[in-house]
């Protein structure tokens, strides 16, 4: 897995299978023609290097709109990305952020949940909805000619949200349900104890989806009061790419002008939390394999050492078949199925984690030879081959995070919401250009001393001297 994606994803997300399960995408009905056609036009890479400007405008209101042009194809993606994220959940009540961005998506005032189905099938109109430990977001793709329809369809959805008791208990529901077939997954089981155990009762422990405990707690009144505290324009980000121009935006967000408030909660109210002291916690599952992770906390999105551990996590799990963890776990020694490290900058440091799957009674042996690489690097073990070859695969593969609308609204909705400079993007090459063997061994030395990494393994076989939770 690309350790780009981590640095440049808005989401939580978290556990790196966590934050696909936590999104909580809501779709129109079934698929007509039109949306054959957007979505064979989604395919469609833009070839240019050059990065496109990113255009910003502030309406009256506070809403931050950020739009990066693209005319290649008539189609529009939009990502609106609010301060209401699960770090924003009342204590015992994990899954409120994400039910409500559920319940947004479902049904408006307007329309109850069959005909705002219906309403946005004629339309060939995408709205998705989910929410991440930072963000609720709620995203919209259209094909150009409908344009004002999307607009209106996500100022609908935002603006005028239908509180239906009947689709909430339902909803809630099904939530507690999939959230308990959910825990049958040694990955879920994984990141659930990594949120524990880094954070424990910190806003970024629990998970983004809640769970059924939690989830039971959720009131209507719940969600309507996070709805009045934080979705509001002022700490809000629209990001914008597609055949539309700033000019045209600004007559067709006139129905969002309406919208009006300021957010009760920031991020900056997040408080840090420190690395925990390191435990080994092992879980019960009747599987044929381990699923391990090594963890422990990372960086933040502003950390100024972020870019030279963006490249170290390259080199040391995060290329992909190229990654020494790769190289030395599987390829050499076919320990594993497969081995991946990543860190998850947020508004506060996130976690940083090391990934694998392996046979059970191989496990040992395969974290043996992991902490061996990470005392390898911590030492300094890094050479100048190494540097340039990380280099050369992270700028290669860099146009390939801007080859769509939705991955540069994502690019978008991430340096807007994060106050992070508009020319971001065009600096990126340069600013992985720069950094140093030696700032790559100080990146090292101090995030992989093998003392500091807590270990969670979900599988058959006890491990002597561990923690026990059987499941």
């Amino acid at each position: 897995m690309n350790a780009v994606r981590y640095i440049f994803s808005t989401t939580e997300a978290q556990e790196r299978k966590q934050r696909m399960d936590n999104k909580a995408p809501f779709l129109c009905g079934s698929v007509i023609k039109k949306l054959f056609t957007l979505l064979a036009l989604l395919t469609i890479a833009t070839p240019a290097w050059a990065v496109a400007e990113i255009q910003s405008w502030q309406m009256n209101n506070g809403l931050r709109v950020l739009l990066m042009e693209a005319h290649q194809v008539p189609m529009v993606v939009m990502r609106l990305t609010l301060p209401a994220g699960s770090s924003m959940d009342a204590p015992g009540k994990g899954g409120t952020a994400t039910m409500l961005a559920a319940m947004l998506g479902d049904h408006t005032k307007i329309h109850h949940h069959a005909a705002w189905a219906d309403y946005l099938d004629a339309q060939a109109i995408r709205l998705g909805s989910g929410a991440s430990r930072d963000s609720m977001s709620i995203g919209l793709t259209v094909l150009k000619e409908a344009l004002p329809q999307g607009v209106g369809a996500l100022s609908e959805a935002l603006l005028q949200p239908g509180w239906s008791r009947k689709r909430f208990k339902k909803m809630r529901s099904d939530a507690i349900s999939a959230n308990k077939k959910s825990l049958e997954q040694p990955q879920v089981q994984a990141a659930i104890a990594i949120g524990k155990l880094l954070y424990g009762d910190h806003p970024y422990g629990h998970r983004s989806g809640g769970d059924a405990a939690s989830l039971a707690a959720i009131t209507m009144r719940d969600m309507k009061q996070l709805y009045r505290d934080q979705v509001t324009p002022d700490a809000a980000v629209l990001a914008v790419s597609g055949d539309v121009t700033m000019a045209e935006l600004h007559k067709l967000l006139a129905p969002l002008a309406a919208w009006h408030g300021t957010a009760k909660h920031h991020l900056s109210d997040i408080s840090a939390t420190a690395n925990p002291a390191p435990i080994k916690q092992h879980i019960t599952m009747a599987t044929q394999q381990a699923t391990v992770a090594l963890v422990r906390i990372g960086l933040d999105r502003q950390a100024p050492d972020l870019f030279p551990t963006l490249l170290m996590n390259h080199i040391l799990g995060g290329g992909g078949f190229s990654s020494k963890l790769m190289m030395q776990v599987r390829e050499k020694r076919g320990l594993v199925y497969g081995v991946y490290s990543y860190f998850e900058p947020l508004s506060r440091p996130g976690p940083f984690v090391i990934s694998l799957q392996t046979r059970a009674d191989q496990t040992q042996q395969a974290l043996k030879v992991v902490r061996q690489v990470m005392a390898r690097m911590a030492a300094g073990k890094i050479n100048h081959k190494a540097i340039h070859a990380a280099k050369a695969n992270l700028t290669g593969s860099f146009t390939h995070r801007l080859d769509s609308n939705g991955k540069r609204v994502g690019l978008m909705s991430m340096i807007g919401y994060y106050h992070l400079p508009l020319d971001y993007l065009q600096n990126w090459r340069a600013r992985i250009e720069a950094i140093t063997l030696a700032q790559v061994q100080v990146s090292a030395a101090r995030y992989l001393k093998a003392s500091d990494w807590s270990e969670v393994i979900v599988g058959p076989k006890s491990v002597p001297h561990q923690r026990h939770i059987s499941k």
